[in-house]
């Protein structure tokens, strides 16, 4: 019986085993991983996209310094697969994003060499500069080194990091991995001085191009391409950025091809001699090394679900995704309203808004990773007569939560925020999970949320939304495909009332995608002889007054909400209620206030208690303490 010769991949189980390895047997490395990867990903989804193009450099990283010793940051952390795989957890890749498996971001209780998930971009540098300032404190003679890539550096807080690093002068070393990407093309001005390099050879074969061109031009060609050697610092001084970074006072190495291990070698060994901040500018390509990603211009398989490791292709049946119904109603929005524009803080294939930008380019704004600067961009656009809607994902409105209160809602601008990936998302783990929003908001003055149930309430609630224009408006909706379409059977002022009985015993007050769950409930409660009244407010902040005068009707209210209990829309409706005197039992289904794991959100709202089988449970025991119904006065529910 033969057997297959163990790969090189399979001998390494820590960096030391790295470090022995010939440097001759890198090459070999780096593609037995990059297969690794695909194979591995293309099961269970991932950002398979950006680790392919940081191989090479991760494996410098780990051959040059000493890792958990020196410490490793990655910025952002999901560029970490790499660093996962070369630290001994080549195992639970098979188990990558689920539950009880890998996360998809550095995480401390999985290794001693992670030490922050750090998935909100454009932070490593500040933590690695208080790391350093601490082992310069306390004598320490160790290393922090900082990769910083996918479009982190266009967030306004790694230069702010980066003008106390060039002032602290301690031991660090950060490596720009320019890809020229985030999840799409990296948008800004130094976005464009860095792929400068990319996009040419090199400011001397320019000039060699250049003397060519004009050499067929003999009266003028000779004295203009002197005229231009000239300046050849100059052009040097315009293409590279060594300057851009040594004015600040930090040394600086590259640009270094970043799939040349040799070079990536030679440059950390330097940067870390140097015993001072360094940035070492190493240029990669996402997706480097395999070709469905290298083809996929959109955002080279930044982070696709399950595919086929021949094609690329997603293995997912398509269906219709809230993140469409919100692109399409917003071109249609745009084509009547020329006001009406778009702003993504990079990501505009991921919140829709490259559908704006394809039907009417001047309108639709990329800035970057940097939601701060999009928002009060937003209220820049609102003040001189626009109506902005800015489309971000739910969790990354927490990083802009002062602008949106002082620079957009202090002044009743009408700017509209679009939350895609609102509630528990799943398998990207608590840092990516929408669950803050609702409860934060409710502090804004004047600010005004909707969470739509269905594609047709979110075509609605998007354009009442931009049409209010006394103050800020939000429209949250979940990731995913959008559940069947649940019309109301009428509505009560602005809430729908989405199924009733004669009997009322509980009102059920539901958020967004959670009405369809309500309504299931409440078949069941029903066929256990409760009385059940199902409504959505679909704009739950501020609360509809009008649940003051359902709630009256009833014995018990309950609320259920995608988002945190703890100063969410159960605890609004319960101040309402307080605040008109109306003294009505309320529970209120939520999500609790703490961190949870990575997993399914179908997985996590079962281990939370928030599916149909187990609310039934639950509401039964609160109003069976309240009412006991008698056989006779079963009623049947309005919709089932």
């Amino acid at each position: 019986m033969s057997h297959r010769p163990p790969t090189l991949l399979s001998t390494i189980r820590g960096p030391e085993d790295l470090k022995e390895l010939p440097s001759d047997q890198m090459t070999v490395l780096a593609a037995e991983i990059r297969d690794f990867l695909i194979s591995k990903v293309a099961r269970t989804g991932g950002h398979i996209g950006p680790n392919l193009g940081v191989v090479e450099l991760t494996l410098a990283m780990h051959r040059i310094f000493d890792s958990p010793s020196d410490r490793f940051l990655f910025d952002t952390g999901h560029q970490a697969y790499v660093h996962k795989i070369v630290t001994g957890r080549q195992e639970g890749f098979d188990q990558l994003k689920q539950r009880g498996g890998l996360t998809g971001y550095p995480n401390q209780a999985e290794s001693e060499h992670d030490l922050v998930e750090n998935c909100h971009a454009s932070t490593a540098l500040s933590y690695a500069d208080g790391m350093a300032k601490a082992y310069a404190l306390r004598g320490e003679s160790r290393h922090v080194v900082a990769v910083v890539g996918d479009g982190a550096l266009t967030g306004g807080m790694c230069w702010e990091a980066l003008n106390n690093i060039a002032a602290s002068r301690n031991r660090l070393v950060i490596i720009v991995n320019d890809n020229g990407r985030s999840y799409a093309p990296t948008i800004g001005g130094l976005a464009d001085h860095l792929a400068a390099l990319r996009l040419n050879p090199g400011y001397e074969k320019v000039l060699d191009l250049i003397k060519e061109a004009l050499e067929k031009t003999p009266l003028v060609g000779k004295p203009l391409f002197e005229a231009l050697h000239a300046v050849k610092k100059g052009i040097k001084d315009a293409v590279a950025p060594q300057a851009l970074f040594e004015d600040l006072g930090i040394k600086y190495v590259g640009p270094v091809d970043g799939h040349d291990l040799a070079a990536m070698e030679s440059a950390l060994q330097r940067a870390k001699r140097y015993g001072g901040p360094v940035i070492v500018h190493a240029v990669t390509h996402k997706g480097y090394g395999y070709a469905p990603a290298e083809q996929d211009e959109a955002d080279r398989l930044h982070a696709p679900g399950a595919f086929d490791p021949q094609t690329g292709k997603q293995l997912a049946a398509p269906s219709l995704k809230w993140t469409k119904v919100f692109a399409d109603e917003l071109v249609a929005i745009a084509g009547e309203r020329p006001d009406v524009v778009g702003i993504t803080a990079a990501m505009p294939e991921s919140t829709g808004i490259d559908k704006l930008a394809a039907a009417y380019p001047d309108r639709a704004y990329d800035v970057g990773i940097a939601e701060q600067h999009a928002t009060t961009s937003a209220a820049g656009l609102a003040l001189a007569g626009l109506h902005p809607v800015v489309a971000i994902y739910a969790t990354f409105l927490n990083r802009a939560f002062d602008q949106v209160l002082m620079d957009v809602a202090l002044h009743k601008l009408p700017v509209t925020f679009v939350l895609d990936r609102a509630g528990i998302t799943g398998p990207d783990g608590p840092s990516h999970y929408g669950i803050w929003d609702m409860s934060i908001l409710g502090v804004v003055p004047g600010l005004r949320v909707a969470a739509p149930r269905d594609a047709e309430t979110l075509r609605a609630c998007l354009r009442e939304a931009v049409g209010i224009d006394d103050g800020p408006t939000v429209v949250r909706f979940p990731t995913g495909s959008v559940p069947a379409a649940l019309p109301a059977l009428r509505r009560v002022g602005g809430v729908d009332v989405l199924a009733e009985t004669q009997q009322k015993d509980v009102l059920f007050v539901s958020v967004g995608a959670f009405s369809h769950v309500a309504v299931q409930v409440a078949a069941e409660l029903a066929r256990r002889g409760y009385g059940v009244t199902v409504v959505d407010p679909r704009w739950v902040r501020p609360v509809p007054i009008e649940l003051v005068g359902l709630a009256s009707e009833h014995k018990l209210v309950v609320t259920i909400e995608d988002g945190v209990r703890s100063g969410g829309i159960g605890d609004a409706v319960a101040k309402l209620l307080r605040d008109n005197e109306l003294d009505v039992p309320l529970r209120d289904l939520g999500v609790p206030v703490q961190w949870i794991d990575h997993g399914t959100r179908a997985e996590i709202l079962a281990e939370l208690g928030l599916t149909a089988p187990e609310i039934t449970e639950q509401v039964t025991k609160w109003v069976s303490s309240l009412t006991t119904p008698a056989a006779s006065e079963l009623s049947s529910v309005t919709r089932s």
